[in-house]
């Protein structure tokens, strides 16, 4: 039902902002901006959807021939000790544990192409052992919730664009080095703020299902990935050039999901399995999970348009701005407010928004590195939510909104925080 009150309120406040504007301010550009937009982000959404079949289909190919050889089931074994505890509703050694790890380790390394399948997969697969199919289960919604809070140890996306603009704002890779910039600046600050958002989201996803994360296996998991983030960080860190780290991470990238896909090839060909056939089976599926996408990427996108073509997020933005100069506080982070508006209702919007405020402000000024971190802290929440519960019927969210944005202002939060701490 939240995610009900959101979309009404996006779409309502929108059009009654869009008729005050006429009304008393004489501004007839109004309506006709928001129908414009009603028209131009239900294309966006079909196309964004339509887009994701190719990619569907080869992942969902990929994970059958892995589900068929056996291997999402040795996955599933082998973590089980951590998976066991934070998902206690799925049985041991079931396939969705396989998936669901997948899916976060292709978030973790930046690999959004990867990551939907693996995450669609598992929902499919946690939809199987879910006695209500209409309301969102406990594995669904920590799933979920782990799934929107973004955690990203290789921000490729984010590192890609800002090398691309300081290129522009600079002229050549040389003058970027005289004035001692560097497109991975904001690494640490990213990396850090995105923990904050996803350990808030395992927090309160834990107190809301009776989870006690202070068991063995759990500080064991921690302390690994601390580990790996630290042996990532130092070898980064001795690079000498953007060039070269930009270089380092895309090849990182691509010797992982080349990997992947290599072994699950290969333990379907030791199996002796036909994996062609099996490929072709798990295929077909991703054109239909694409096509039952479409409504739902629609009533979003469409509401977030009307919202922001009627002027109501700038006025959000100016209001927060009085607010808190009244106050004698600091607001140069409110520059940086749309970013963290949209991020959680739509990651291209929030996009358009960071590289704008790279235009007004500039890439390494504050305001540029708040929004580069803003937009790496989490992931779009709300997206996320009606794609994923969409694919399975899923119509109760129980908790699941509300968790999942309480990670987004941790998140949020701790950008500016943590922004002010590096560059105020």
């Amino acid at each position: 039902m939240a995610l009900n009150y959101v979309w009404l309120a996006l779409f309502l406040i929108g059009i009654l902002v869009g008729v005050v504007r006429l009304l008393f301010m004489g501004d007839v550009e109004a309506l006709p901006k928001m129908m414009d937009s009603t028209f131009e982000m239900s294309k966006y959404a079909f196309d964004l959807t339509l887009g994701l079949t190719g990619t569907l289909t080869l992942w969902m190919g990929i994970l059958k021939v892995g589900e068929d050889s056996g291997l999402v089931n040795r996955l599933a074994h082998f973590l089980s000790p951590v998976l066991t505890k934070l998902f206690p509703d799925i049985p041991k050694d079931h396939p969705a544990l396989g998936s669901i790890f997948m899916n976060v380790s292709a978030n973790m390394l930046g690999l959004d192409n990867a990551a939907t399948p693996c995450g669609l997969k598992a929902m499919q697969e946690l939809q199987s052992i879910n006695d209500k199919k209409d309301t969102a289960s406990n594995a669904m919604i920590m799933f979920l919730v782990l799934n929107t809070s973004g955690l990203t140890i290789i921000p490729v996306s984010i590192m890609a664009y800002r090398s691309q603009a300081m290129l522009q704002e600079y002229g050549s890779a040389a003058a970027m080095a005289a004035a001692g910039v560097t497109p991975t600046d904001c690494f640490i600050p990213l990396l850090l703020t995105t923990m904050c958002s996803t350990l808030m989201g395992l927090l309160i996803v834990s107190f809301y299902q009776k989870i006690n994360l202070f068991r063995r296996a759990f500080l064991v998991m921690f302390a690994v990935i601390g580990a790996l983030v630290a042996a990532l960080f130092w070898t980064i860190r001795g690079m000498e050039t953007s060039e070269e780290i930009q270089a380092f991470c895309n090849l990182l990238s691509s010797v992982l999901i080349l990997g992947a896909i290599a072994v699950f090839l290969f333990s379907g060909m030791r199996k002796k399995l036909n994996v062609y056939a099996s490929f072709i089976e798990g295929a077909k599926g991703g054109f239909q999970t694409a096509v039952s996408l479409i409504p739902y990427c629609v009533a979003i996108l469409a509401a977030i348009g009307v919202f922001k073509a009627s002027g109501s997020l700038q006025m959000v933005q100016d209001g927060v701005r009085a607010c808190v100069d009244y106050f004698g506080i600091n607001s140069e982070w409110v520059d940086a407010l749309p970013v963290a508006m949209l991020k959680p209702l739509n990651g291209a919007g929030a996009r358009g928004m960071m590289l704008e405020s790279w235009t007004s402000h500039g890439t390494c000024s504050f305001v540029g590195h708040l929004t580069s971190v803003l937009q790496g802290s989490t992931d779009t929440t709300f997206y996320i939510l009606a794609i994923y519960f969409g694919s399975v019927g899923i119509k109760k969210y129980r908790y699941s909104v509300s968790c999942g944005l309480l990670a987004d202002l941790a998140g949020m939060v701790g950008a500016v925080l943590i922004s002010y701490f590096f560059w105020g």
